[in-house]
């Protein structure tokens, strides 16, 4: 059986935690930031998680992480 090619923009974006969720960064960080509140700023800097509607997708794209 060939080997499957993982994505490499997915692979760059994408982390696998020890019990096999996929990290992800937020998103509205970038710029524009003097309107948003430090607070806001601050919630955005850490790592979220990816829902479960959106893991299958991404673990065919990154096959060789889990």
């Amino acid at each position: 059986m060939p080997k499957i090619k993982t994505n490499r923009a997915t692979a760059k974006r994408f982390k696998v935690t020890g019990s096999g969720k996929i990290r992800r960064r937020h998103a509205f960080l970038r710029h524009i930031n003097i309107n948003k509140t430090t607070k806001q700023k601050r919630r955005l800097r850490k790592p979220g998680l990816v829902d479960k509607s959106n893991e299958y997708a991404i673990k065919r794209l990154i096959p060789y992480l889990f």
